[in-house]
């Protein structure tokens, strides 16, 4: 074992991307923010498709920044991404083609004629991933449509943190967490469905072997260690999907838990050593995505501070910048528990005017309509909160038990009002921290892949101990259950009427 390493984690996300600098001295980890970059999507000729080759640019940016923080070259790097999205590279390593967008509208009409011949049922029943539009499954059946799937036997189908690892590396290979995406791996076996894949006449070639988070795998291909004067920097494959990354970090030995990983999205569930596939993870919406030592990240998609982002970026437009200290300090003084709007709504999915569709829904079900600043934003973080009571209720349900905490995670955890209601609003307490968690989650899995650290729990501690979490204890529960049964009959009768 070593007693120093400066790992660089590359944590790339839908709107920027960073590169975050861990430093680990054998028994505490810091971080530090050491370059950061937007990830702007390119509309051409009516398709959506990612800047890979600016992102490339951007994380050999990152490489070289580690230059003027650190000493000597980093011990090791690794990429984190968001899921599903995917690139092909043909045997002499040529990109064919820049990657599409997830967004692109021609994955909707894919979903859409592949459930003419196969049920939302028997896809989740395969892969225990919830049927949408972006998954990668239907992304093949809409390329398939419009280009064929007839590629040379040496061409594969590497996703998004895959394709950068091969562009640093020269070694094609599918982590498994980012793998789980895809809609076409055996939840229990955590491998590829070949049988499903064969089905759906994908080509089985396409398909690159499985490594485990925290893999070495290669070390900087040489024109590039030559390029940014550094040595021949090992590249780990990590947790790489970007949430699995940050349940890796979540502070806690003790498995009676659920996480909340808290952002634009906020990503609800619990940890487990095997999937669950029934009537009811579907209908709720639950997905079952693989993580750090092959466990199941059994969770739900929430839309999380997404409207409170809109808000903001409304009022902007009209002439007035809050800041989301000012935004959390107004809600703060703001009775809560007037009006409530389900976040999930499709109304609220994209963007616009999000303060004129808080106020219609509000308006529709019957409700206080909220007209300050203060009221909508005390409406939508009351509105979150009471979405996370619901979620556990129904995680609960699945689990046939009762949990004792909550764990959230990110950036949203900034917000401490969100913390409180949140505890108030599930009746447990709720701990808060690190909000750094997917570059967290990420270092620490290369540090695995070097030995220094041998299972989560260990992990665990360690960032329990360089990271201290915050503790919020639930408050006024007799008021917040009463206001639940409220926020249901809300959401129902909404639910009915659309």
């Amino acid at each position: 074992m070593t007693n120093h390493l400066n790992m660089l984690a590359v944590d790339f996300g839908a709107s920027g991307g960073r590169t975050i600098l861990g430093r680990w001295n054998g028994s505490k980890l810091t971080v530090e923010d050491i370059h950061r970059f937007s990830n702007d999507p390119v509309e051409l000729s009516g398709r959506l498709y990612w800047d890979f080759l600016r992102l490339f640019h951007e994380l050999k940016k990152g490489i070289h920044a580690y230059k003027q923080h650190a000493p000597g070259s980093p011990s090791s790097i690794a990429v984190d991404t968001w899921g599903v999205d995917y690139g092909f590279v043909d045997g002499s390593g040529r990109l064919l083609g820049n990657p599409y967008h997830y967004r692109d509208d021609r994955n909707a009409k894919a979903m859409d004629e592949m459930l003419l011949t196969s049920s939302s049922a028997e896809i989740y029943n395969r892969s225990g991933i919830q049927p949408l539009s972006f998954n990668t499954i239907f992304q093949l059946a809409a390329e398939r449509k419009e280009h064929g799937l007839g590629f040379a036997d040496d061409v594969r189908l590497l996703l998004m943190p895959d394709l950068f690892r091969f562009y640093l590396s020269g070694i094609r290979s599918t982590e498994y967490s980012i793998a789980s995406t895809t809609g076409l791996l055996n939840p229990t076996a955590r491998s590829w469905d070949e049988k499903y894949i064969e089905e759906l006449g994908i080509p089985a070639h396409l398909f690159t072997n499985i490594v485990m988070p925290g893999t070495i795998e290669g070390t900087l291909r040489q024109e590039i260690a030559d390029e940014l004067q550094v040595s021949a920097i090992p590249v780990v494959a990590t947790a790489s999907h970007d949430t699995a990354s940050a349940v890796v970090s979540i502070p806690s030995l003790e498995g009676d838990y659920a996480f909340i990983s808290c952002g634009t999205w906020s990503l609800m569930g619990v940890e487990r050593d095997a999937p669950i596939i029934s009537d009811d993870s579907r209908r709720w919406g639950f997905t079952n995505e693989g993580g750090a030592e092959q466990k199941i990240r059994m969770l739900k998609n929430i839309m999380g501070l997404w409207l409170l982002q809109e808000c903001k970026r409304q009022w902007e437009l009209e002439g007035e910048s809050l800041s989301y200290a000012h935004m959390q300090e107004l809600a703060k003084r703001e009775t809560g528990l007037k009006s409530y709007v389900d976040s999930q709504d499709p109304v609220f999915l994209a963007p616009g005017n999000m303060p004129e569709r808080i106020r219609r829904y509000c308006q529709q079900t019957g409700q206080t309509v909220p007209q300050t600043k203060a009221e909508l934003i005390r409406c939508v973080v009351d509105s979150l909160a009471m979405k996370f009571k619901q979620t556990l209720n129904e995680i609960e349900q699945l689990l046939n038990r009762k949990l004792s905490t909550i764990h959230m995670v990110g950036g949203g955890i900034q917000n401490r009002l969100l913390c409180q209601l949140t505890a108030n609003a599930t009746g447990l307490p709720v701990i808060a921290g690190p909000v750094e968690a997917t570059a967290i989650g990420n270092i620490m899995m290369q540090a695995k892949g070097h030995g220094e650290v041998h299972s989560l729990e260990q992990i665990r501690q360690i960032v329990m101990d360089s990271f201290p979490p915050d503790r919020y204890e639930a408050e006024d529960a007799d008021q917040w259950t009463d206001a639940f049964e409220i926020y249901l009959k809300v959401i129902t009768n909404q639910s009915v009427r659309s």
